[in-house]
């Protein structure tokens, strides 16, 4: 049990271990925000197709991808009429987090509540490598995380430690919800395969909805370009690596 904690641990704070590098940043260009965030959807691209979508065809059909992955993008599209809008470029001072950062932040949490239940049910199911494989691949994509979040906050005008502090936040709740998923396997097990999906289809809401017009706004597209495919290839080679 306590070798399952500790790749619980490792998979889910790796997203505070990606957004540490921001408290060292004192300020960054358009150039380099979209160079960064482009980057970091290209890899998060490669860990919805890569390494979720498949890991979930693996364990299910394409029915329940097809369920998970619009699950994960309706719910994401229905934050924006349940969350209050705060305009981006007026209303923002004083408040904790502008609307576009809450909304990173909502959907982060939520696509981390399957994936940590997937980690813990993986974990303790008696599948050869399945925790592990799920672990791996969650961790490889918790980290871009943890430096998209708190780099995407920091450019709304949050303090960096704030930034940093929400990251995490995220980390705490995938962490106990594997926690959750490894005593409870019986009934969580099957919930792995949404999961996954479900983590996939909200990455992939985020990337094409709020990142992608993020860095095309400043007149570094084709940097911006370059950088998607750079860090999507990465990705892939990182699952390949460790496979």
């Amino acid at each position: 049990m306590d070798w399952n904690i500790g790749i619980m641990l490792i998979s889910a704070f790796a997203t505070a271990a990606g957004a540490l590098p921001v408290l060292a940043i004192r300020q960054i260009s358009h150039r380099g925000m979209d160079t960064i965030l482009a980057y970091t959807a290209g890899v998060m691209v490669a860990a919805s197709t890569y390494g979720l979508i498949p890991a979930s065809l693996k364990l299910t059909n394409l029915y329940v991808l097809c369920f998970g992955v619009l699950l994960g993008a309706l719910l994401l599209n229905a934050l924006e009429y349940v969350l209050p809008h705060i305009d981006a470029d007026h209303e923002r001072h004083g408040r904790m987090l502008p609307f576009q950062g809450m909304m990173l932040v909502v959907a982060m949490t939520l696509h981390n509540i399957p994936e940590g239940l997937s980690v813990g049910a993986s974990l303790a199911s008696d599948v050869d490598n399945l925790g592990l494989v799920v672990a791996l691949s969650m961790a490889l994509q918790n980290a871009p995380e943890g430096f998209l979040v708190a780099l995407f906050l920091m450019n709304q005008e949050v303090s960096k430690l704030r930034a940093f502090l929400f990251a995490t936040l995220t980390d705490c709740i995938e962490f106990f919800a594997g926690v959750f998923g490894f005593f409870a396997v019986g009934a969580a097990l099957w919930i792995v395969p949404y999961g996954l999906a479900f983590a996939a289809g909200a990455m992939l809401f985020i990337v094409y909805k709020e990142l992608i017009p993020e860095t095309h706004g400043h007149g570094y597209e084709r940097l911006a370009t370059f950088s998607f495919l750079i860090g999507l290839l990465s990705m892939i080679g990182l699952v390949e690596w460790f496979r």
